[in-house]
């Protein structure tokens, strides 16, 4: 490769993306960021998350400025740059044309999971929480551009068979696959966000992807039919999705 091929993977909550960073980051030619969005966020929702003012103390809250980073040099003997998105971190005053130089995949949930889990965390979400309208509206943009799909993965697919869904996922992005994305060592990382400490319990015991197990957390009464809005998203990217071989 010549060229730096720059992976924004556009993730919702609770969607294994976090081990999806650690996979990419233990490649020897990959450089890794972690929700370069998210203080931008912050900034502008005034959502109450752990450690807000940390995190906008010490990272970039201005969208330009995370913009020309995430496009510009990356460190030398570099040649990807991957970088895990948060969705819902996409918000409406993020101006959308320097998307344009970044090769972007969908990281996605079956959403009856994803907000049992997110629900622990975060005890009334809302739709946009989800992320899931940010990964359709970016979707269908780049769908009316290419005239093809970008590439989903879906977090079931990917802990069943990791191995299988990197290779697919590698050769759909033009980037050799390397055994190295499959194990990792336990623990921090510099290029975790300060916010590591706070959510990446499970993550930083983690040395490669847990094997896939049906989740058997109850979902709430009150949240279905914000499970029934999220269905008809997920539906939208998970028949695209990337399948092993």
């Amino acid at each position: 490769m010549s060229a730096v091929v720059r992976i924004a993977m556009w993730s919702g909550p609770r969607n294994v993306s976090t081990a999806l960073l650690r996979s990419f980051g233990s490649r020897g030619d990959t450089v890794v960021c972690d929700e370069p969005l998210y203080a931008h966020w912050l900034r502008e929702t005034g959502t109450p998350h752990p450690g807000a003012d940390e995190i906008q103390r010490r990272h970039e809250t201005d969208w330009r400025a995370v913009a020309a980073w995430l496009t510009g040099p990356v460190p030398a003997g570099k040649s990807v740059f991957y970088q895990k998105h948060m969705a819902h971190h996409l918000l409406p005053d993020v101006e959308r044309g320097w998307l344009d130089g970044l090769t972007h995949v969908f990281l996605v949930r079956e959403p009856r999971a994803m907000l049992a889990s997110l629900c622990e965390v975060v005890p009334r979400p809302g739709l946009l929480d989800t992320g899931l309208p940010q990964q359709v509206e970016l979707f269908e943009r780049l769908l009316a551009r290419d005239g093809a799909p970008p590439p989903v993965v879906d977090s079931a697919d990917l802990l069943g068979d990791p191995e299988g869904v990197l290779r697919a996922l590698c050769d759909r992005l033009d980037v050799p696959f390397d055994a190295s994305m499959l194990r990792w060592d336990a623990g921090p990382r510099e290029t975790d966000g300060c916010w590591a400490e706070h959510w990446y319990a499970d993550v930083l015991r983690s040395t490669g992807f847990r094997p896939y197990r049906p989740s058997r957390k109850p979902l709430p009464s009150s949240l279905a039919p914000l499970a029934d809005a999220c269905e008809v998203l997920y539906r939208r990217l998970h028949v695209h999705r990337l399948r092993p071989g």
